[in-house]
């Protein structure tokens, strides 16, 4: 049986594992449905490190965009039940981003969310005739009931902000409703300080700088025009002077597959550019970076948290939660032009750039900078009826990046392909 597949023969927890080595502890499940709400679950699984009273099993869930979730899992060095074995095993604790499938799990659910921000609102398919569309994700009734009943144990929220959003759509889920903060902006500022030391390590030379393009996926983001935008990258930006870092979303590598977005952005590697695969950390990158162009996304929001001007290539208004934060920075943020030159409005974007208001809009990401590890290792442990390891829950800081040659495989071949 390989350390990587797990096939239980019951369809619950057995009185005694025959194979094991440690006395029977708490179970845990963490349920990854897509690559990105598995990098978010990530950042949680120092929680539940040197505690010899805890077992971890992960598993993939359903999902449209789940290629690409063993591979990242298999990174890791994780022990992988499927999903048919995982829903008939009784666990203590269960963890996820999403909610496919999770009224199925025999476990107390803790449910995050898997961005910032809640930036968009639920799908038009997903509301009925006449109903009002909600935020997508944590706070609206869709992604956190089944057949009327609430299915997490507790919900973990980002910010104070979100209990007001949960009362209006999802009142029945308020009970079980804590603010914890948000683990990826813990991570970036914890690493600021470490800016030049990224920089050093992505292989930036002085006085050169990184501009950092990112995408989300869907019709309205930015990769739905990159093809637009590459050209004016390749033709306009002086090789010598500017090293530019093409991060796209992992659902488009989920989609469409590797050897497809590779071929669609081939003019990257001709350029010099990296082309960042779905596996990278982006945050090293962006806290490196001297300029985002950006969509309406989360890499965009965290973006606020640097100090590097930000140009918004595209803001979906009809799609947008009104009550995101994300809104104030598609106000704020110059909109890419395609009628002017790529390097003046990099400069207009430098000049008109406002500190203060950047760090504004950051503070609607988090209400508990700096504490997310501390409140959320106490309720999970609370939901497991554990006390808690005597230590601090730190929150460290990103590791050094790979140098931005070895992030991209760049590729030699042709000019910039046909988009869809």
């Amino acid at each position: 049986m390989s350390v990587l597949d797990i096939r239980s023969t019951t369809s619950s927890r057995q009185p005694a594992d025959i194979w094991a080595t440690l006395p029977e502890g708490k179970k845990v499940l963490v349920v990854v449905h897509t690559e990105v709400y598995g990098k978010r679950l990530q950042d949680l699984l120092p929680l539940l490190e040197s505690d010899l009273r805890l077992e971890v099993t992960f598993t993939v869930a359903p999902h449209a965009f789940n290629a690409g979730v063993r591979r990242f899992l298999r990174s890791m060095g994780a022990a992988v039940m499927s999903w048919k074995d995982a829903v008939r095993t009784e666990f203590d604790l269960a963890l996820a981003a999403g909610s496919r499938g999770t009224e199925q799990l025999r476990a107390p659910l803790v449910r995050v969310s898997h961005g910032a921000g809640h930036l968009k609102l639920a799908r038009t398919a997903e509301v009925g005739p006449g109903e009002p569309r909600a935020p997508g994700g944590i706070t609206g009734r869709g992604y956190l009931t089944w057949k009327g009943k609430v299915v997490p144990k507790a919900v973990a929220l980002p910010h104070r902000d979100d209990l007001a959003a949960l009362e209006r759509w999802c009142p029945q889920a308020l009970p079980i409703a804590e603010v914890a903060g948000d683990p990826c902006y813990d991570r970036i500022r914890r690493s600021l300080p470490l800016r030049e030391s990224y920089r050093k390590a992505l292989g930036l030379a002085d006085g050169q700088k990184l501009v950092l393009v990112t995408s989300t996926w869907g019709y309205t983001s930015s990769f739905n025009r990159i093809g637009a935008l590459l050209p004016r990258l390749l033709a306009e930006l002086p090789r010598d002077e500017f090293r530019v870092a093409v991060l796209v979303h992992p659902n488009v590598w989920s989609r469409y597959g590797a050897w497809q977005v590779r071929a669609w952005l081939a003019g990257c590697g001709q350029a010099g550019f990296t082309l960042l695969p779905p596996e990278a950390d982006w945050r090293q990158p962006l806290i490196a970076a001297d300029w985002l162009i950006g969509d309406y996304g989360s890499v965009t929001l965290y973006g606020t948290m640097t100090h590097a001007p930000i140009l918004m290539t595209h803001f979906p208004h009809r799609d947008a939660n009104p009550a995101s934060p994300g809104v104030e920075l598609a106000l704020t943020a110059p909109a890419l032009s395609s009628a002017h030159p790529l390097g003046e409005q990099l400069a207009y974007s430098a000049a008109e750039y406002n500190r203060a208001d950047y760090a504004r809009i950051a503070t609607g990401i988090s209400s508990e900078p700096g504490r997310f590890n501390q409140n959320f290792r106490r309720l999970i442990y609370r939901v497991m009826g554990l006390g808690q390891p005597a230590c601090p829950a730190a929150t460290h800081p990103l590791p050094l990046p790979p140098p931005l040659e070895v992030l991209g495989q760049p590729h030699s071949c042709g000019r910039l392909g046909a988009l869809p």
